[in-house]
């Protein structure tokens, strides 16, 4: 008998990032010089370090897994999401661009990249439901807070965190926020239309004749995981939400609102009021991060599963389940911080910045801005935080910046909108590698995907950019 020939199969995102860190671990061996070699024990601990370093998202992760498998339990979710579409039908593609520019909001006002997780598999719920694929739900949220990011205009993660860094090399230097402003806008508005464009048409696309980039796997994946929504929504002719299903909804609703909320840096904005609302956590609505956000969406999980009246088994197995479905999604989460331990605790980080910024020493306007966009690729990729690479490389660039005479705002938003582009694919990001595994869809298949409007954007930046650098 003839053998079967072995078909050729994608890794998975777990296999892709082992063997970044493998990878930069030799990289450290080569480099040499400043850089210590990474060693057999720092390659073995990479993971467990990683979990640590990333506890406060993983942990969130896991009790919103347990919050979402509570609403499941009550059919108000799929329920919901079958009337939604129902009421749309034929006005589908609507739900595209809403949903796009909400998330560029969050994304260039407070940095919304970690809070994204908690939106995935209902977006893909949805989108699935509507008769498109995992790919756009995973683009709508991912592309669209991505753009936003990209383009900050008050994001305080980015923008005042690259700001503090600038200034504290050089504490008598003018930052202009309304030129900031104004060029973290521009920077936005041409990345969102352009991403809103890519992801429609790729929308239309598989709506009008079936053709999905996500390969046979990734639809059977995403068929076992998503596709009750869609049998709902063909088989009830007449869809309807009990009295139960609309308070779960009423509160599955208030439960993300206030997250939104509690996450805005209201003091920022001279907003004071909310000074009050400390009483639940310890901390007011402005000042929440990620242990506010896990006992508020304990507490939400409860709150549902009490008006719905699903008694304490009917609560307790449902958020079990639910978090036990993002287990996954946390060990993803878990191996790619374990890169970037690597990466700093051997120096290379440091040594690829020192490298870069002396290439950029004696330049001319335009090739800064190009050099300095591309240097913060690849540094970006090495960091993925945005507030962590303000610190690590601001000052360094304020030094060159000020030693050519080219505006600090321009450099700011040099760094903002590099770090949004490597943001949307680098395998370091939690969010990247989260995001898409909730949607069940593989990390090569995004590349796929994004790779030519990731082109796009680079163009569109760096024409922007260079155009200010000149008039500013």
């Amino acid at each position: 008998m003839k053998e079967k020939k072995r078909s050729f199969h994608m890794p998975t995102a777990y296999s892709i990032l082992l063997a970044l860190i493998l990878a930069v671990a030799v990289v450290t061996w080569l480099v040499g010089g400043s850089v210590q070699r990474a060693t057999l024990a720092q390659v073995v601990m990479a993971v467990p370090r990683g979990f640590l370093d990333a506890i406060d998202v993983c942990l969130f992760i896991l009790i919103l897994g347990g919050f979402l498998g509570v609403v499941t339990a009550t059919g108000a979710l799929d329920r919901g999401i079958g009337v939604l579409v129902r009421r749309l039908r034929g006005h589908e593609m609507v739900l595209i661009p809403i949903l796009m520019v909400l998330f560029s909001l969050g994304g260039t006002t407070y940095g919304m990249a970690e809070e994204t997780m908690a939106f995935y598999a209902l977006i893909t719920a949805t989108m699935v439901a509507a008769g498109f694929d995992a790919m756009v739900g995973a683009a709508v949220v991912l592309v669209g807070a991505g753009v936003g990011v990209l383009g900050s205009t008050v994001n305080p993660f980015a923008i005042s965190a690259a700001v503090d860094a600038y200034q504290s090399t050089y504490p008598d230097a003018v930052v202009d926020y309304g030129r900031i402003l104004l060029l973290g806008a521009a920077l936005w508005l041409t990345s969102l239309a352009a991403g809103i464009a890519l992801v429609m048409r790729y929308a239309a696309r598989v709506r009008k004749n079936g053709r999905s980039i996500l390969t046979a796997a990734e639809q059977r994946q995403v068929r076992e995981t998503y596709g009750q929504v869609e049998r709902v929504t063909e088989e009830e002719a007449d869809l309807r939400l009990t009295g139960r299903q609309k308070a779960s909804l009423i509160l599955f609703g208030l439960a993300f609102l206030v997250m939104v909320v509690a996450l805005i840096p209201w003091e920022d904005f001279g907003v004071n009021w909310l000074a009050g609302t400390a009483w639940l956590t310890g901390e007011p609505l402005g000042a929440w991060y990620f242990q506010e956000l896990e006992a508020w969406f304990f507490l939400a999980a409860i709150a549902v599963g009490a008006v719905t009246c699903l008694g304490e088994q009917g609560i307790i197995e449902p958020f079990l389940h639910g978090a036990g479905d993002m287990i996954g999604v946390v060990f993803i989460i878990a191996i790619s911080r374990g890169i970037s331990v690597v990466m700093s605790e051997s120096g290379l980080d440091a040594w690829v910045l020192e490298r870069a910024s002396t290439a950029l020493g004696q330049v001319s306007p335009a090739l800064f801005v190009a050099g300095s966009y591309v240097i913060y690729l690849g540094l970006s990729f090495l960091i993925p935080s945005t507030s962590g690479l303000a610190a690590a490389s601001m000052p360094t660039f304020a030094g060159l910046t000020a030693a050519l005479g080219l505006s600090p705002e321009v450099m700011i938003l040099i760094f903002c909108a590099a770090c949004g582009v490597v943001n949307l694919i680098t395998p370091t990001s939690a969010v990247v590698m989260g995001g898409l595994s909730i949607c069940r869809v593989e990390w090569p298949t995004w590349l796929r995907f994004i790779w030519r409007f990731l082109i796009l954007l680079i163009v569109m930046n760096l024409v922007i950019l260079s155009a200010a650098m000149y008039l500013l």
